[in-house]
């Protein structure tokens, strides 16, 4: 481990090669480039002190950079103890960010990095599943005064942060980033659907044709996910909680059943529900020998490790984020990324190109705060549709495609209540 006065990293020496993981992300995010370019003129963020937990990725060094170019001064941690590119946290300590983040933290190590990133007093937070706001509620409250408004990233973020305000237990506005339409409909979708299959290959170097792919829940996630493993050959059931997208998954022509069905007939199977015990012993005990265990949620809670652990007698590990557990039957089922979300912890995360939109969404989010922060109350905030669709005119012009637009003609005819057959 390396320390300095303002990082925590797990070896230096990676810098170099993180330099070049983050010089791959920055020339494929070239919406965050051009608020960059912008904000380097304006700094919309002078003055602010940010404290970000968020996965330590190349792509979230550049969002860090852009942060940076716009004013702001920085301490960050990541937000998941399995999800840190050492030589990616290794460039930025370089670079003089201050960042405490290593791969394979214990729980203790984790909430220790958060507490380091407070110790600046923040007055902004940049979240991803929450942990870090809730931290600044809880046992670190003494912090909350100097914060002025915060983003979250993900879905079960957004969840536990409406709760605290339903609660009235939320002490400054958090922008739901998640919720904005070129986050959710695309990083969630597409993004997540790529990189699991990625993480869940890497670790396994399993042939996904042929197989039968069980995807719990069929959110954006469970949507995207879906829809590459039945592109890569797979036969997919999902199971849900929700008539809604119970129905969708069926009209998409999907196998839908609960999971006590879908149970003795899967070879692989990955959960993407943000809720706990999805998958539990009495599912296990009706899994075929060999299955594949994983996880693309934000906490390691859907899979019930230890009711896995009670059942097995004994454990050996596979290959890197893939431990084989055989049970008192004979059978052996495969855990990989130890439950934890299985596209950064056995992968890279998701593709650069499609986290342009997402931390463009967090960027404009900061500077917002930063501006209008007095006018906003406790409470969880949506992304305007204007900022939802600026973001996407100019993700389709930085692809090289256009779109038509309403002549004055039309724009009449659009509100014209008067005109029919």
């Amino acid at each position: 481990m390396d320390k300095g006065d303002n990082y925590t990293v797990a070896d230096l020496e990676l810098a170099s090669e993180g330099a070049l993981r983050v010089d791959w992300a920055r020339s494929r995010m070239p919406v965050l480039a051009a608020l960059r370019a912008q904000a380097e003129i304006d700094q919309p963020l002078a003055g602010m002190r940010v404290a970000g937990c968020l996965h330590v990725t190349k792509e979230t060094a550049v969002l860090i950079e852009t942060i940076e170019a716009a004013g702001a001064k920085i301490s960050w941690s990541g937000c998941n103890p399995l999800s840190t590119q050492d030589d990616v946290a290794a460039w930025l300590a370089r670079e003089g960010y201050s960042v405490h983040a290593w791969h394979g933290q214990s729980v203790e190590d984790f909430y220790w990095c958060i507490d380091k990133t407070l110790e600046f007093k923040p007055t902004l937070t940049l979240d991803d599943g929450a942990d870090l706001i809730v931290r600044v509620h809880g046992e670190k409250s003494e912090f909350a005064e100097t914060v002025i408004g915060g983003t979250e990233e993900t879905t079960t973020g957004v969840h536990r942060l409406r709760a605290m305000a339903a609660a009235g237990d939320l002490k400054y506005p958090v922008l739901a980033v998640n919720d904005a339409i070129t986050k959710w409909d695309f990083d969630n979708v597409y993004g997540t659907g790529q990189s699991t299959i990625d993480g869940i290959i890497r670790s396994t170097s399993v042939l996904i044709a042929g197989k039968t792919f069980v995807v719990a829940g069929y959110g954006h996630c469970g949507r995207g996910l879906a829809m590459r493993a039945r592109g890569m050959g797979a036969n997919v059931i999902i199971t849900e909680i929700d008539p809604l997208p119970g129905l969708r998954a069926v009209m998409d022509g999907f196998r839908v059943m609960k999971m006590d069905e879908a149970a003795p007939l899967g070879d692989i199977f990955c959960t993407a529900t943000g809720m706990k015990d999805v998958i539990v012993g009495r599912h296990m005990d009706m899994m075929k020998d060999g299955v594949l265990l994983s996880n693309t949620g934000h906490y390691d809670c859907e899979i019930n490790i230890a009711e896995l652990k009670e059942r097995s007698v004994s454990m050996r590990t596979i290959r890197p984020e893939n431990d084989e557990y055989t049970l008192a039957n004979g059978n052996t089922i495969h855990l990989l990324a130890d439950g934890r979300l299985v596209n950064l912890a056995a992968a890279e995360g998701h593709p650069s190109e499609v986290m342009d939109m997402s931390f463009a969404n967090q960027f404009l989010s900061l500077c917002r705060l930063a501006a209008e922060s007095d006018q906003l109350e406790a409470q969880v905030y949506d992304i305007s549709l204007e900022q939802d669709m600026g973001l996407a005119k100019t993700k389709l012009e930085t692809l090289g495609f256009s779109i038509d637009e309403l002549t004055q003609e039309q724009i009449t005819y659009s509100t014209d209540y008067t005109a029919g057959t």
